[in-house]
């Protein structure tokens, strides 16, 4: 077995990191797989896909510690049209309600806008996942608080604390100032105001190796002190799980963090939360037209199990509704405490 040291070098490599995931240091634990099995959940089966969530593109304008996609500003992957027609041919042919759109930053694909507006002609809801910033980046974003109003989208934003030096510590210099300005245009159209039907929901990841706290609580904070000073309403906070992958990999194996967070997730492992984790109604669509289970398996190229049906291009409800879940030990990120998705805690 290869050392930490070494295993933690070229971390951008896959393998590497599910090496890590896999070494001897984890085996002292029960693998995730062995917990599943004696629940009576192994295999991990799908239960249809709800979800669509699509990566179009790892360009990012911010370089955050804890993004486990890697993004960043010299990111060249970038979904084409060619794929984006691709993913809406199989949402004119399905039930899928809900078009989760992420990146890097997705308003960054050049037909970011053609393909929501494609979305919305077959009745879909729409998430857009926005870091916020890439409002004020460039003036040809000022408007999406505008765009994102126009075709009723639901957005969902990283402010990692409602404090100045917390969240550009984990994000970036001067991110939290202009988040803050963000998140006043979004409610100056009518997001995440009282009675309004335009949902704004903030993301909380913890920036250190620790789980969340309490998501109901901690939001119930957010919202007193971001409207108190700063007049800012959303609806709800996430409370999201850093996954140990990618770059807060990296950061937990320099740091000499990487045993005490996995004991912590293997630790708190909740049998309950394994019955709603989002892989079971998600399929997760790469920039190059790919299926994964979900966002954080496709960071690892674990592409879902059916060998028939593993891109785009070969898209069969039948047997992606029916799947088997691919499982490693990441996964106990997901299911440690009240549960962890990209729509927060499961429980």
């Amino acid at each position: 077995m290869k050392s930490l040291k070494v295993l933690q070098h070229h971390l951008s490599n896959t393998e590497n990191q599910l090496a890590i995931l896999e070494s001897e240091l984890e085996h002292k634990h029960a693998s995730f797989k062995e917990k599943a099995e004696t629940l009576g959940m192994f295999p991990l089966k799908a239960l249809g896909v709800e979800i669509f969530q699509i990566n179009i593109g790892k360009m990012c304008n911010q370089v955050c510690k804890h993004c486990h996609v890697d993004a960043g500003p010299d990111r060249k992957e970038i979904m084409t049209r060619e794929t984006m027609q691709l993913c809406l041919n199989i949402l004119a042919n399905s039930s899928i309600k809900t078009v989760d759109l992420t990146g890097g930053a997705p308003e960054m694909n050049p037909d970011f806008r053609w393909f929501v507006q494609e979305i919305k002609k077959l009745n879909k809801h729409i998430i857009v996942r926005c870091n916020l910033t890439i409002i004020l980046a460039n003036k040809r974003f000022h408007d999406l608080p505008d765009f994102f109003k126009q075709h009723q989208i639901e957005v969902v934003s990283s402010l990692p604390s409602f404090t100045k030096d917390r969240t550009d510590r984990q994000r970036g210099d001067g991110v939290f100032e202009d988040s803050i300005k963000a998140l006043q245009m979004l409610n100056v159209v009518g997001y995440g105001k009282d009675g309004s039907n335009l949902h704004l929901n903030l993301v909380y990841n913890p920036a250190g190796a620790f789980l969340p706290p309490p998501q109901q609580a901690l939001e119930k904070e957010y919202k007193t002190e971001l409207f108190k000073t700063f007049g800012i309403q959303f609806n709800n906070l996430f409370a999201i799980t850093n996954m140990p992958i990618s770059r807060y990999l990296d950061y937990l194996l320099v740091s000499g963090n990487y045993d005490k967070y996995m004991e912590k997730l293997i630790a708190a492992f909740n049998p309950a939360a394994i019955e709603n984790v989002m892989c079971r109604n998600t399929i997760s669509v790469s920039w190059d037209g790919y299926l994964y289970d979900c966002d954080f398996n496709q960071m690892l190229d674990l592409k879902v199990s059916c060998d028939t049906s593993q891109h785009l291009s070969n898209f069969d409800h039948s047997v992606l509704n029916n799947r088997d879940i691919v499982i490693k030990q990441h996964c106990y990120g997901c299911t440690a405490g009240a549960g962890s998705s990209c729509g927060g805690a499961t429980l």
